[in-house]
């Protein structure tokens, strides 16, 4: 059995935070710990951000830096380079949300592109990573999703969206490189799955490049993912998923209480828990066909599957299996399972700073709903200031 002690050292999992970046990650925790002070921060940042007014270098000096790498590719290499002497990857998440235009839709594509082929001469960038929504509109997505009619236009605009899909994954097979297809809201979601596994079919011969995202609050995933495996067996290709419990939870039950379905997402965050593992330890079980990408700030479900490792004779540094945290988070988890010499990767979000807050807001919301989450990382950043001046 792994130690239950190895999260605990902040040591390791703030080596490389100064003093005062060690404050303003204590400072900016505390705010997130505070449900109001985010409604109304977020509203008062759209707001200024809206009017043009100069909070540009105020949101970039605190929130913008502690959770992002930067605004283009080139301000996050300093960071990247730091991260993989002391053992951690980066998955770099070029992180703009809520377009809606075609041309916006193919510079996303392009950047993806750019940094998969960026990546195939970095060994710190093992993954790229996209957003569906950052491909194409979400009511195409929906339309699709729920069978409903395309009009002529909309025909095109999911043309369009495959297109991408398919210039972005044709790329990452040719450079080698795995990438990570996040999820969406499941009013959306079928249609996102339906084409992924198209890739996986055309890009996943020989070994899993395409992945997909499971949001394991969603009851239905284990089904899911066992009909899949039999499909791939079938037609012969691999599959890889990146697990994560998911983001969308209030949102996801407001909206099955308004359109009168029963609620996609787990009854309980214990249901959750397990279903999470219980997706983890199926894909451990068959590793032969299916690489996996642990997405997860949960001690527990990590240690598990350290524990799995262990039991099943994986070594730590197998290809098939790596951890993933978000930048600016659980530094505790990421860089203890660096120092220990498992595959690890930090989700580094970057791009203009007004680009990007949809994306930081929305993390700063999620932070405040997650239980324990946030006291957890004030207790460390406590722990670690008070073992320094020591």
């Amino acid at each position: 059995m792994t130690s239950k002690s190895l999260f605990d050292n902040t040591k390791t999992a703030f080596q490389l935070k100064s003093d005062s970046e060690l404050e303003r990650a204590y400072f900016l925790f505390k705010m997130i710990s505070k449900e109001p002070l985010v409604k109304i921060g977020s509203a008062v940042t759209k707001f200024a951000l809206n009017m043009n007014l100069p909070v540009e270098g105020l949101i970039r000096s605190t929130v913008f830096d502690h959770f992002c790498g930067g605004v283009n590719e080139m301000d996050c290499m300093p960071k990247v380079d730091r991260l993989f002497d002391v053992g951690v990857s980066s998955v770099l998440d070029f992180s703009v949300e809520g377009k809606e235009e075609d041309k916006q839709f193919d510079a996303t594509a392009d950047k993806v592109i750019e940094l998969t082929k960026f990546a195939q001469n970095k060994e710190a960038m093992p993954f790229s990573v996209f957003k569906p929504t950052g491909f194409g509109r979400l009511g195409v997505w929906q339309k699709i999703t729920e069978n409903q009619p395309l009009t002529e236009e909309e025909k095109v605009f999911w043309k369009n969206i495959e297109n991408r899909y398919d210039r972005v994954s044709k790329e990452a097979h040719a450079c080698g490189i795995r990438l990570l297809i996040d999820a969406e809201e499941t009013w959306m979601q079928d249609a996102a799955d339906d084409l992924c596994e198209k890739m996986m079919e055309k890009y996943n011969k020989e070994r899993p490049i395409v992945f997909n995202t499971f949001q394991c609050y969603r009851w239905d995933r284990m089904e899911y993912l066992k009909n899949l495996h039999q499909r791939a067996k079938t037609k012969g290709f691999k599959l890889g998923f990146k697990i994560v419990r998911g983001a969308y939870l209030e949102k996801e039950n407001e909206h099955a209480a308004e359109k009168g379905y029963k609620s996609p997402i787990c009854e309980s965050k214990k249901a959750t828990d397990d279903n999470f593992n219980e997706i983890m330890k199926y894909i451990m079980d068959n590793l032969d066909d299916i690489e996996l990408f642990v997405g997860t700030h949960n001690e527990s479900s990590t240690y598990l599957a350290m524990d799995l490792m262990k039991e099943k004779g994986i070594s730590k540094d197998d290809n098939r299996i790596w951890f993933g945290q978000l930048y600016g988070m659980s530094d505790h988890i990421s860089f203890n399972l660096g120092a220990e010499g498992y595959n690890v990767a930090k989700y580094i979000p970057f791009g203009p700073v007004k680009d990007v807050m949809p994306y930081l807001i929305r993390r700063a919301e999620e932070n405040t709903s997650v239980a324990g989450q946030t006291s957890r990382e004030l207790t460390l950043l406590k722990k670690e200031k008070a073992r320094r001046k020591l």
